[in-house]
């Protein structure tokens, strides 16, 4: 049996649909369906993920984590989005994570991450991490506000399999320290590559805009930022906006 087990469709809804219908055989370490083209891509919440068919990198990674208490799962779209931010990395330099799912280049968005978690007791069962990367579409048609791909930075495609590749041995790798309970030095890592992880920026909850700074993330995944008075807000995905 293979540690990595691929999955490759030409269309799906969602690779996420995918992995949770899936019933064949599954990798030792994980599994990842990939797709072409999802006639019902998401994102967090509401959102939709615009990827045009074979431009883009739209997939799910399903696993098993050891021993993860539910009070830290969010330690699995951290280890996700550090593997992304390495992939990325190989080819340009910016790159950062935007709490708390976001890959961005300078102040634009080039890769999202839907997490999924099953519950089995106070533990994580499984976990499916469906991510979409911007590779080799030149144009964007949606109401997404800054996205931009690797081809439309580089000037040049790039091979979507390679990146794919490097992302897996990266996740594969921060997996390993997930099952070993190295959680704070995984949330370590994260903090250390967030976007705007220094200095006063602008930002907007149900209050109106206001300037602040990153005070922290906290283990649950909850967003600490302090505000000019000193004052410190803690907010859940959704709840508070980047002005960018």
């Amino acid at each position: 049996m293979e540690d990595i087990k691929i999955i490759k469709v030409d269309e799906t809804s969602s690779t996420n649909d995918l992995m949770r219908e899936y019933s064949g055989e599954e990798g030792l370490v994980m599994t990842v369906g990939v797709a072409a083209f999802q006639s019902a891509g998401r994102g967090q919440g509401e959102s939709k993920w615009e990827s045009e068919r074979g431009k883009n990198l739209t997939f799910s990674i399903k696993v098993y984590p050891v021993g993860v208490p539910v009070v830290r799962q969010y330690v699995m779209l951290e280890a996700e989005s550090l593997a992304i931010r390495d992939a990325v990395a190989e080819y340009v330099d910016g790159v950062t994570i935007k709490w708390p799912n976001d890959i961005y280049w300078r102040d634009k968005k080039i890769s999202g991450t839907l997490s999924e978690c099953t519950i089995s007791g106070s533990h994580v069962g499984s976990c499916i991490l469906g991510t979409g990367i911007n590779i080799n579409q030149r144009k964007f048609v949606g109401d997404a506000p800054n996205p931009v791909s690797l081809a439309q930075i580089l000037g040049h495609d790039v091979d979507a399999d390679k990146v794919l590749d490097v992302l897996l041995r990266r996740f594969e790798i921060y997996l390993s320290m997930v099952n070993e309970g190295r959680y704070d030095e995984i949330a370590s890592l994260y903090s250390a590559s967030l976007y705007r992880r220094s200095g006063r920026h602008a930002y907007s909850d149900a209050g109106g805009d206001f300037m602040a700074e990153l005070e922290c993330i906290e283990p649950d995944g909850h967003l600490v930022l302090r505000r000019d008075d000193g004052s410190l807000s803690r907010y859940a995905f959704k709840e508070v906006k980047y002005v960018i």
